[in-house]
């Protein structure tokens, strides 16, 4: 049975909820959920990871147990993300993330490089204001839909709208494709062949960043582990293994 150690990191008047399990004495790994506006749901990757990995998971401002104060833009939580760096002690840590938690990972890894050990993205939906994109993904929902996991909070729109907004708006910095091609940190895109969203915005990411993997799971949908948690494991554990 593996054990989970909460913590609360304090900022200003709130505070951040955490959680790690595995060795303190092992590599860091930090994982980040998605949504934006979902609690944390990366428990099944956190197993995955713990027997070799000190692995430390948080919720964003609004989401789950950490405070909510309507602080919710893309800035923020690559800056509470930092918070949780110091709070744990790490000098230097692989950072992954799934789904929107996939573009907040590489957003603090592009803000904060010199912390990254490597990038993990996993069913990202790359950083992009696609009309095309939105359309397929929404028309993909309603005629196919997805298995979703089980959320012990409830969601929080105000994070979602928020959030989306200002990564959106992160995208359209005249420097942003120029930054991401000058990123060499190592980098692992784990995509899933069924998920309802286009993958190609994650692809691009993949083929300007110039130390970067892509591995694509077949038949698998967004939430990969819930169709093969044996060929994600597999695949990250290879992949963090070898750095």
């Amino acid at each position: 049975m593996i054990n989970y150690n909460e913590s609360f990191v304090k900022y200003d008047d709130g505070v951040l909820w955490t959680c790690e399990s595995g060795s303190s004495e092992a590599a860091p790994v930090l994982l980040c959920s998605g949504g934006p506006g979902c609690c944390d749901y990366l428990e099944p990757i956190a197993d995955m990871l713990e027997s070799d990995y000190h692995v430390i998971r948080f919720e964003q401002r609004g989401c789950g147990r950490s405070t909510a104060d309507n602080r919710y833009d893309l800035s923020t939580a690559v800056d509470d993300i930092e918070r949780v760096r110091q709070h744990y002690g790490v000098k230097l840590w692989i950072v992954a993330g799934h789904s929107w938690g996939a573009n907040l990972a590489l957003a603090y890894s592009m803000t904060y490089t010199e912390h990254v050990k490597a990038l993990v993205y996993i069913a990202g939906t790359g950083i992009h204001d696609n009309r095309h994109w939105n359309d397929e993904f929404h028309r993909n929902a309603d005629e196919i839909g997805e298995q979703l996991p089980e959320m012990a909070f409830p969601f929080n729109v105000n994070v979602n709208d928020e959030g989306n907004r200002s990564l959106r708006e992160f995208g359209r910095r005249p420097d942003f494709y120029a930054r991401i091609s000058k990123l060499c940190i190592p980098a692992l895109f784990v995509m899933a062949e069924n998920d309802i969203r286009p993958s190609w915005p994650a692809e691009q990411l993949a083929n300007l960043m110039p130390n970067s993997q892509y591995v694509t799971i077949k038949n698998a949908s967004h939430y990969i582990w819930l169709d093969d948690a044996e060929k994600l494991e597999a695949a990250l554990l290879s992949y963090l293994q070898s750095l």
